[in-house]
């Protein structure tokens, strides 16, 4: 596959030829960040593990020479950072055991600049190659520019592809924001409790990120709990462990649906919901 980025690298977890690896995939995730698939789409990655039907591949787009560091990584460069990130990211889909893992080397400025196409042609290509039946990626309620950025390149592949050729559903997930707001009836609820095991060594493989002050482990994990417990007031948990998620498939069934009134539309009905618990109550 040819890919812009002259750095950008394909990795095959178990060593199966490009064709056999890519063509079996049936879940793909797009994140801006080394780590974010592990966080946003562990529904995913665990649906496939270890079945022989299912499986799992992600889409690093950016480089990931920008993250923070401190301790031993405190007077890395940026580019001592990206073999880092790369490396883990490798570890981390050995780990989860994905079909392949994709890292396509972008600065985190090509994919906020509306008028670089280039990550959308990358995306059209690995769509193309891979047809999954689901894809994740980031919400665009997020508050991470990049990952806002992520939403719109992901959104524009899939639309440039015929409707027979698009995934089955499209997830927005949490990373920089999580969906606790939404309303029960718009929030996809995804119960992630099984394999906890896995769930923690796939985000601690990131030591770099860990060892530099951001314990996503531990953030991770009890956000998942906590969604879990929270989750209905009134009823015993449902499940140890859950991952929240906005339903972005209307938006590539129906092209000229905006992508903003979507979304506000979701928030509206949150400040609805709200205030109506309030007008009840005076």
């Amino acid at each position: 596959m040819n890919l812009h980025q002259p750095n950008a690298q394909l990795y095959i977890p178990d060593g199966a030829p490009e064709d056999e690896a890519l063509t079996r995939t049936t879940y793909l995730a797009i994140g801006a960040h080394q780590d974010d698939l592990e966080i946003m789409a562990i529904d995913g990655i665990l649906d496939a593990f270890g079945q022989p039907d299912k499986w799992f591949t992600g889409v690093v787009v950016t480089n990931g020479a920008g993250s923070p560091r401190a301790g031993v990584y405190a007077h890395y460069t940026d580019e001592d950072m990206r073999r880092v990130r790369v490396l883990e990211q490798k570890k981390a889909a050995f780990i989860g055991e994905y079909a392949a893992q994709f890292l396509l080397d972008y600065p985190s400025s090509a994919v906020k600049d509306p008028g670089n196409l280039q990550p959308v042609d990358d995306l059209i290509a690995i769509l193309r190659a891979t047809r999954p039946e689901i894809v994740y990626t980031h919400n665009p309620a997020d508050k991470h520019d990049t990952h806002i950025g992520i939403v719109i390149k992901t959104l524009a592949a899939i639309r440039s592809l015929p409707k027979e050729e698009r995934p089955r559903k499209l997830y927005g997930c949490e990373v920089w924001r999580d969906l606790d707001w939404m309303t029960d009836e718009d929030k996809v609820a995804f119960d992630v409790s099984r394999y906890e095991n896995l769930q923690l060594a796939l985000v601690t493989v990131f030591d770099s990120q860990i060892s530099g002050g951001k314990r996503y482990d531990l953030a991770t994990m009890g956000r998942r709990r906590a969604n879990a417990t929270y989750y209905a007031s009134h009823a015993t948990d449902m499940a140890d462990l859950m991952d929240f998620a906005m339903d972005l498939t209307p938006l590539i069934e129906d092209d000229a649906m905006d992508i903003q009134e979507y979304v506000a539309r979701l928030l509206q009905r949150f400040t609805d919901d709200v205030l109506e618990r309030l007008r009840k109550m005076l």
